[in-house]
């Protein structure tokens, strides 16, 4: 049960009212609050349709980035959810997928491919058609130099065994018919996917 209120804490309460109400006559009270309706933080996103990138289950995300798409724009996505009309994921994410957003910011995040010459200890950064056609060169001489077209026995196999392909289990299924269709017709035979993993 509460104490009785004595004389001294009646007299502060009743002048802390008067003083309230004295400053509201004087014209002191708070302005009238309005009601106002709170932006939608994606209203004026832009929404892309995008694939997780963390295992073989290749599950749909939605990735919205500020930005019009002006030419010196530079867009930055700031939110990412699962998508809800994706037939894998249905709009749900693992921890992983839904820490994505910290994998696009982190500070040791590789954006654009690194090469390590022969006999050096570093990595080099370079740009994307250097990369590719450095690429293509080096598979190109490989093949040239592996390529077996007939075996001891005379019959046509068609065959590079030097090299191997490792494809993306995150891609779509068309993605993965053309990596199949270009990396059979080149004659390798050690082709693996991601999603065995």
């Amino acid at each position: 049960m509460n104490a009785p209120m004595n004389r001294r804490q009646f007299f502060r309460i009743t002048a802390a009212g008067l003083g309230s109400s004295t400053l509201a006559v004087m014209g002191l009270a708070p302005s009238v609050a309005h009601a106002e309706m709170r932006a939608y933080k994606l209203d004026r996103a832009t929404e892309t349709r995008n694939t997780c990138a963390y295992c073989s289950v290749g599950c749909g995300i939605l990735m919205y980035s500020t930005g019009d798409k002006a030419k010196n724009v530079k867009a930055e996505v700031f939110h990412i959810e699962g998508d809800p009309d994706h037939p894998v994921n249905r709009g749900t994410l693992c921890p992983k997928g839904a820490g994505i957003l910290d994998m696009l910011r982190s500070p040791s995040r590789l954006k654009r491919p690194e090469v390590r010459r022969p006999g050096s200890d570093k990595w080099e950064p370079i740009e994307w058609h250097q990369a590719i056609d450095e690429i293509a060169h080096l598979m190109k001489a490989d093949r040239d130099a592996n390529f077996i077209a007939k075996n001891a026995q005379g019959q046509t196999v068609n065959r590079w065994l030097s090299t191997g392909m490792l494809c993306a289990s995150a891609g779509s299924t068309e993605t993965g018919y053309l990596t199949q269709k270009i990396t059979r017709s080149l004659g390798m035979i050690a082709i693996d996917n991601q999603a065995r993993v």
